[in-house]
């Protein structure tokens, strides 16, 4: 089946592509069209850098928002969806930019609103923990999950998920929420392209995931 790697600008996309090869996956769409999310059999959402820029760069495509909720959602389609880092986040309710404030100086962006939690910074209780959360820490499952094991993977960012449905958490200084999913939807705050024999393991089993 084919798989649309959404390219809104604000993705790690060869690397992910690479590694999406690598997990045995034969036909990649990277595509920043609709109608190619639509046909597709699975989804993948990357994203780096800011929530606001993130989903802002998303919404400006026309129809893409659209096009994720239906190909995902309605129940004759259900498509396995898979969101990385901040393709994670735009999952939540709302992501808070603090250091992008809006008009009324509230600083939050809605997301796509598929999971009852917030994104916010990630505010250490004890000076040792440094920001971002960069590096190896471990996966730790908070439920059963097809797709979600116990092992090490590679983490890079500053803010992080609060709310329901979270899958896993990883530890610094405090759980830090790892994946979060529900039915069909998957995300996950590491980085699987970067996570190797980790990653790519998660990678093969979302490419045969059936939800």
């Amino acid at each position: 089946g084919t798989i649309a790697l959404i390219d809104y600008g604000a993705g790690n996309l060869q690397s992910v592509k690479n590694a999406l090869k690598a997990a045995g996956a034969t036909s990649i769409n990277v595509t920043a069209r609709p109608e190619d999310v639509l046909a597709a059999d699975r989804i993948v959402l990357p994203g780096v850098g800011a929530f606001a820029h993130c989903m802002g760069a998303l919404s400006a495509i026309d129809g893409m928002v659209e096009a994720l909720n239906e190909v995902t959602s309605s129940k004759a389609r259900a498509r396995p969806f898979l969101g990385i880092c901040v393709g994670m986040q735009l999952m939540a309710d709302s992501g808070d930019e603090r250091f992008a404030p809006d008009e009324n100086g509230i600083g939050t962006t809605l997301g796509l609103g598929w999971c009852d939690g917030d994104v916010s910074l990630i505010e250490p209780k004890h000076p040792a923990v440094k920001i971002p959360h960069m590096g190896w820490n471990d996966v730790i499952p908070s439920t059963d999950h097809k797709l979600i094991v116990p092992g090490e993977a590679y983490f890079l960012h500053s803010y992080a998920y609060e709310g329901e449905d979270v899958l896993a958490t990883t530890n610094h200084g405090a759980p830090i929420t790892a994946a979060i999913g529900y039915e069909n939807r998957i995300g996950v705050q590491f980085h699987p392209e970067k996570s190797q024999q980790y990653g790519l393991a998660f990678l093969r089993r979302f490419l045969k995931w059936r939800p």
